[in-house]
């Protein structure tokens, strides 16, 4: 019996040797295959990325190029753009220019339009007062000076006291007051307001300034230094100015100095003009509106120069329905 189990031990043995030693030999087998075949693998694995790290390097290249064609492409449009839209806004107010033109020409087409355009740069009438300073039988020789109608006996100065003509403009502006005031060498009142309707000299307030040469000199003086708050656009203190100072008896004269005009419509400066200062009769107005143009926006960008376009339209447009005169000048220095 003790016999029997110890074979079947020596049996058991045996064979658990044998499982072993051929799993080890498996294991043997296997690592010598992978030995053998790993690096062929690698090493093709190694070509094909390097082939496509070059081909993706390629296309890299390709495309940083494609990009910046783009890029220059895009830039140009760009430039094209900004240009067109300069152009846009040159032609946005070259178009109401035109269109105040148009309307003026309509309404001077009939016999009638044509002479009310006559009438319009008429001189005033005297007064009673001055036909009995002058005399019944006096005629005015000459009282239109470079087509401006000069025989008020009040006028008024509106001046844009906006950066723009006070940093750039002002000097010259200075020196067509001047020139203004010696238009006029003898009147019954001065006053000076800006666009807003703030007075120069706030004692004179609603009312005229005396006209005297030591008067004129203060008025230069003053302006110099005068730099109120302006919002570039004068009705506000045309408005302000006939309400205050009309009176059926006085002839007056407003003068408009200033560069740009930027409110939202001409149109409605226009009507608020009409209805404050309405008709007086058939061909005159209660007051007589001139205005002086300074170019100092068309110094600019053309797609800056929009508000020096409107500016002209209003104002030429203005004088002609206010029987004044609407001079533009070429400098501004």
């Amino acid at each position: 019996m003790s016999t029997r189990k110890k074979r079947q031990q020596e049996e058991f043995s045996i064979s658990f040797l044998d499982v072993i030693c051929c799993g080890f030999g498996a294991i043997v087998l296997l690592l010598m295959i992978a030995k053998t075949v790993q690096p062929v693998v690698l090493e093709e694995a190694e070509i094909d990325l390097d082939g496509q790290v070059e081909l993706l390097q390629e296309q890299l290249a390709e495309i940083r190029g494609e990009t910046t064609i783009l890029n220059r492409d895009l830039n140009a449009k760009k430039e094209q753009l900004d240009i067109e839209t300069k152009r846009i806004a040159k032609l946005k107010g070259e178009l109401e220019t035109l269109q105040a033109m148009y309307a003026r020409k309509t309404e001077g087409e009939s016999e009638e339009g044509k002479l009310k355009g006559e009438l319009t740069i008429a001189l005033q009438t005297m007064t009673d007062e001055m036909r009995r300073l002058l005399g019944e039988n006096y005629q005015r020789k000459n009282n239109v000076i470079g087509g401006i109608p000069v025989d008020s006996e009040y006028i008024l100065f509106i001046i844009d006291t906006s950066g723009s003509m006070f940093n750039y403009g002002w000097d010259r502006m200075i020196e067509e007051m001047v020139n203004t005031l010696n238009l006029y060498p003898n009147v019954k009142g001065i006053q000076v307001m800006n666009d807003m309707g703030d007075y120069m000299f706030s004692n004179y307030r609603s009312k005229w300034i005396p006209d005297t040469p030591g008067r004129r000199q203060v008025v230069i003086d003053r302006l110099r230094s005068w730099n109120p708050f302006s919002n570039s656009s004068p009705v506000e203190g045309i408005q302000k100015a006939v309400r205050t100072f009309y009176d059926p008896n006085k002839k007056i004269s407003i003068y408009v100095l200033g560069d740009e005009f930027t409110g939202k419509s001409i149109r409605n400066v226009m009507l608020a003009v009409d209805r404050v200062n309405a008709q007086r009769g058939e061909d005159q107005r209660m007051v007589r509106i001139h205005a002086i143009g300074f170019p100092i926006q068309f110094s600019r960008p053309l797609h800056l120069q929009t508000t020096g376009l409107r500016f002209a339209a209003l104002m030429r447009e203005l004088t002609y329905r206010n029987g004044g005169t609407f001079v533009g000048l070429n400098d501004f220095r």
